[in-house]
């Protein structure tokens, strides 16, 4: 970091800690290595660097928190990247699946003046296109639902968001949209397999099995049963 401008990596350091900690993650050296694809020693020097200059915190357990300096430049980040991934899915017609890895490359380049002005333009979007909220200034909106591999069979469900960690992965992403598992759509849960680590999504027109740890990158709200007012 020089003065207070903050390095791309760091940046993007600080965008995975805020991201693991919104999705209920362990925050550690070794998972941050693993899901920004550094070896551990690159990492475990970054974090020291980045503890130094007060970005953030680490516990007794080795668990990573950022400190009000560290969140505030973190939701910065993130805010951009989302608002980002709305200018290029809903303005420039980038597939559903490309969006993340474009805004990666767009977000450390908005001013906060570009960043406030595209926020109107779009209209004041609170998600992303993957269903992520937009945070307004450091706070960040409670996340909806809860991971899919959670419901139980014979729930009937609506697609509220993807994990941010998920939306790295194009060929994933591809699979959800080709099978319309995207925000606001909604499914009936057909089976849950423990055994074969497996669970079965269903509409009218198709039957999808998914992997428990893909479902688990899927958050889902339960769609509650029509009113029974008046029925005896």
């Amino acid at each position: 970091m020089k003065g207070n401008v903050l390095t791309v990596r760091v940046e993007e350091y600080l965008e995975a800690v805020l991201n693991m900690i919104i999705d209920g993650k362990p925050v550690l050296a070794a998972r941050l290595a693993e899901r920004l694809e550094l070896a551990p020693p690159t990492v475990a020097a970054t974090l020291r660097r980045m503890k130094r200059d007060g970005l953030i915190l680490i516990g007794p357990h080795k668990n990573i928190g950022l400190t009000p300096a560290g969140r505030k430049a973190a939701t910065t980040v993130v805010r951009r990247h989302r608002l980002a991934e709305c200018l290029l899915a809903d303005v420039l017609d980038v597939p559903w699946q490309d969006v993340h890895e474009e805004a990666c490359l767009i977000e450390h380049g908005l001013s906060a003046m570009v960043e406030e002005k595209l926020y109107e333009k779009l209209g004041r979007p609170e998600t992303c296109p993957h269903g992520n909220p937009i945070p307004k200034g450091i706070d960040i909106q409670a996340v909806r639902g809860t991971p899919l591999d959670t419901i139980a069979r014979g729930t009937d469900i609506v697609v509220e968001r993807i994990a941010e960690e998920s939306a790295r992965n194009a060929d994933f992403m591809k699979f959800l949209a080709d099978n319309g598992i995207m925000p606001g759509a909604k499914f009936t849960i057909k089976d849950v397999t423990a055994y074969a680590g497996t669970i079965t999504i269903c509409t009218a027109e198709k039957v999808v099995t998914l992997g428990m740890n893909t479902a688990n990158s899927i958050w889902v709200s339960v769609v509650p049963p029509p009113s029974q007012t008046g029925i005896r």
